[in-house]
C-alpha cells in the first residue's frame, strides 16, 4: 500500500456554513482518497497509509453528534495501524482536530484551530503545516477560495518533499449542488499535472463563472460606449446585432446577442435584469473577441 505523501486542510464557515477540504499530494487522484465531508455534519481529510474507514466511519459518528475530538478517539480506538494514519476533523461546530500517528514519514505534523485543521506528512518542513494554518486565519473571502490560497502558500513555503501530482476541493453545504440535488456544492479534482494547484485554481474560476451569480461589486452599467464595445464584439464572434443604431442602447437585437452569447458560454447564471451586465462575461467577451477592454 503506497504512503499517501499530502498537505490537507479541513475548515467550516461559521457564517454560511459550509464544509470543505482542500488538499494537494505526490500522488495519483488524491481526491478519491483524502477528502471527506457531509453537510451539517463535519468534514474529514484521511491520509499519509490512510484508512478510508475514517472517512465514511467518522461522518456517521459525527451526525450522530459526536465532537470532532470524540470522533478522532473512536476512530483511532478501532484502528490497529493508527500509528501509520493522518487524520484532520472539523464538526459542524467548528471543533477541529488534527492527529499524526508515529510511523508516519517526517517531515509529519498537524496544526488546528477554531474551525480548521491542517495536517502534512513527507513534507519539506513543518513550514508547510505553519503556512496553511496562517494563510487560512488571514485569508477574506469564500472558503473555496480561503482553503485554495492556503494551499498555494503551503506549496511556497516547501510541500511535499517529493513533488506534486494531484490536488482536490470540496465544498459542501445544504442543497448546495447543481440544481439543489445534494450537498457537494464544489467538487473539483486534478488527477495527475505538474501544477496541480494552478490548474486547480483554474477550475475553481470556471466553476465561479458558471455556478456563481455576480456579485455586486461586478455589476456593469451599459453605458453607450460600452453597448459600443458589446456589439463589435459579438459582430466579431459571429452574433446579429442587426441594427447599428442600437449601438447606443442594451436593448432590443443587442441584449439579445448578448443573451445568446451568455447561454452558448453556459453563464445564463450570470445575466443581469434591466441594461446592467457582468463586469466577468464583459471581459471575457472582449477578450474571445480579440478586443481591449
Amino acid at each position: 500500500m503506497k504512503n499517501i505523501s499530502t498537505f490537507s486542510i479541513v475548515a467550516r464557515d461559521p457564517v454560511t456554513q459550509e464544509l470543505g477540504v482542500a488538499v494537494q499530494s505526490k500522488f495519483l487522484a488524491v481526491g478519491a482518497v483524502v477528502p471527506w465531508a457531509k453537510a451539517n455534519v463535519g468534514a474529514i481529510a484521511t491520509q499519509a497509509y490512510a484508512n478510508l474507514d475514517y472517512g465514511e466511519i467518522g461522518l456517521a459518528l459525527l451526525k450522530k453528534g459526536y465532537t470532532a475530538d470524540e470522533t478522532l478517539k473512536a476512530l483511532l480506538a478501532l484502528d490497529e495501524g493508527r500509528e501509520d494514519r493522518q487524520v484532520g476533523i472539523v464538526d459542524a461546530q467548528g471543533n477541529a482536530v488534527s492527529y499524526t500517528g508515529e510511523r508516519c514519514h517526517l517531515w509529519a505534523g498537524g496544526l488546528y484551530g477554531d474551525n480548521y485543521a491542517c495536517q502534512g506528512n513527507i513534507l519539506v518542513s513543518g513550514d508547510t503545516v505553519t503556512a496553511l494554518a496562517d494563510t487560512f486565519e488571514s485569508t477574506e473571502g469564500t472558503l473555496a477560495r480561503r482553503l485554495l490560497e492556503a494551499l498555494k502558500a503551503a506549496q511556497n513555503a516547501g510541500g511535499d518533499s517529493r513533488g506534486r501530482q494531484s490536488a482536490a476541493l470540496l465544498i459542501v453545504r445544504e442543497n448546495g449542488s447543481y440544481g439543489g440535488y445534494n450537498d457537494r456544492a464544489i467538487d473539483l479534482r486534478v488527477d495527475d499535472d505538474p501544477q496541480p494547484i494552478e490548474k486547480l485554481e483554474h477550475l475553481l474560476t470556471l466553476h465561479e463563472m458558471y455556478f456563481e451569480a455576480p456579485a455586486k461589486k461586478d455589476h456593469l452599467d451599459v453605458t453607450p460606449e460600452i453597448a459600443g464595445k458589446l456589439r463589435k464584439a459579438l459582430e466579431n464572434l459571429g452574433y446579429a446585432v442587426e441594427s447599428h443604431e442600437a449601438a447606443l442602447f442594451f436593448e432590443g437585437p443587442l441584449k439579445a446577442a448578448y443573451e445568446a452569447f451568455a447561454g452558448n458560454e453556459n453563464y445564463e447564471v450570470r445575466l443581469l435584469q434591466g441594461e446592467v451586465i457582468d463586469r466577468r462575461t464583459y471581459q471575457h467577451l472582449l477578450k474571445k473577441a480579440g478586443l481591449a477592454e
